[in-house]
């Protein structure tokens, strides 16, 4: 009898035991898991630049999606930047604060990112990447000096600005005018296209600034610009206050003598349709461009595929390479062992952005791949769809510039042709 109970406590011993053990491999295998990748989204979906936040938002979606398919936990919050400085840095308070995420993606225009940068992005630790905005003033931003917290997908305006002022000369143009947004961007991107101009003997004759906020009218400063005899005027700024000023442009009958040049900010499909599509065809402006080849058709066929279309408007495969450049920086610090931290996440960025390393490429199964071989503890270089993103010491990249054209039919703009500033 006394055996026979000893028999059955050492049966119990070894379930419990068992048991035990089955829950500590079950707790173990749980800290195992990898965490899900938060990252942040800072987007106009109000403001001067609305036009543009719902493209950026599906580019950014579109990216989860391939990440998570491939086997990386990604989510991604936005907050809506309303394309001004107070707005955007709440909003960006918000996602770091509350949301917790690891990353911020944006903003546009380069009036909110500065203020974002500077006031909660880089004093937090945060690894910021815009993906639209192009004032050279990020390149050298103090706040950022020894910090490496800023990044972007686009090129700064010290290359647009050449572009726009070597196609003006090329053109003819010897008298230019610039009405010109009153913020980074506008500012920046003014002070290159008039050294550009300058440079191959043309004058700036006028330099007009007005405010970020759209206003409901522009007649004294165009009478300003007109009043200097320009033979082109440079609309610098947002789709939401050229659409005014270039309605009453049009209404005072200017463009009898004066033509017009526009720039990424102005690089809008709903612009034509409230001005007029054959009022606007014909005219050139630049944007940042992409090198084309295999990324970016990859980009462009899954993003008709899962949306239907995909509108001629710059800078979304800028803000998708963001964002898988972002995830793919957190699945390298998976790969070492680290904690998932957005300085760890910084640390890698440049890791799966820049050579050497094996090429991986934009799309469902570029991602996968790339995923795999971090993995497999190798080095990747990813070929981004806006073009190569090889952030350089200041967290810059160099892409081509594209000259495009107004036309009369829809979708309104067609790419001219790809120039690399010399």
């Amino acid at each position: 009898m006394a055996k026979k109970h000893k028999l059955f406590l050492l049966i119990v011993l070894v379930v419990a035991m068992l048991f035990s053990a089955s829950l500590m491999w079950a707790g173990g295998a749980k800290e195992k898991k990898a965490p899900v990748v938060k990252l942040g989204g800072l987007v106009p979906l109000t403001g001067a630049l609305s036009e543009f936040g719902a493209g950026f938002r599906k580019a950014g979606d579109l990216a989860v999606e391939q990440l998570n398919n491939a086997g990386l936990k990604v989510e991604i919050k936005y907050g809506n930047t309303e394309t001004s400085a107070i707005p955007g840095v709440s909003a960006a308070r918000t996602l770091i604060n509350v949301e917790k995420v690891v990353a911020l993606i944006g903003a546009a225009a380069s009036g909110v990112t500065l203020p974002i940068a500077e006031s909660v992005a880089i004093p937090n630790k945060i690894p910021m990447i815009s993906n639209a905005s192009t004032s050279p003033l990020l390149t050298y931003l103090p706040a950022d000096k020894g910090k490496d917290f800023l990044f972007r997908t686009c090129p700064s305006d010290a290359l647009q600005g050449v572009v726009l002022g070597k196609i003006a000369a090329e053109k003819g143009y010897k008298r230019a005018a610039v009405l010109w947004v009153n913020n980074a961007y506008g500012q920046g991107l003014m002070q290159e296209f008039k050294k550009s101009f300058e440079k191959r003997g043309g004058k700036v004759v006028a330099s007009v600034p007005h405010d970020e906020k759209p206003a409901p009218t522009y007649v004294s400063e165009l009478k300003k610009i007109m009043s200097a005899k320009p033979d082109v005027m440079l609309a610098l700024g947002y789709p939401g206050q050229a659409t005014v000023y270039l309605k009453e442009f049009f209404e005072a009958g200017y463009q009898k003598t004066t033509d017009l040049l526009f720039c990424d900010g102005t690089k809008s499909v709903k612009m034509p349709k409230a001005l007029g599509a054959k009022n606007l065809a014909g005219y050139i402006g630049t944007a940042p461009g992409s090198a084309g080849g295999k990324s970016l058709e990859n980009f462009k066929s899954e993003y008709k595929a899962k949306y239907g279309e995909l509108p001629p408007l710059p800078f979304m495969s800028n803000f998708y390479d963001a964002v898988v450049i972002a995830g793919l920086a957190a699945a390298a610090v998976e790969a070492k062992g680290k904690a998932l931290t957005p300085v760890n996440l910084r640390d890698e960025l440049r890791y799966v952005a820049d050579p050497p390393g094996v090429k991986v490429y934009a799309g469902a199964e570029g991602i996968k791949k790339a995923l795999q071989l971090l993995k497999e503890g190798k080095d990747i270089n990813y070929e981004g769809a806006a073009g190569s993103q090889d952030f350089d010491k200041n967290g810059d990249v160099v892409t081509p510039i594209e000259i495009w054209q107004y036309i009369a039919q829809p979708p309104y703009i067609k790419t001219v042709k790809l120039e690399t500033p010399e």
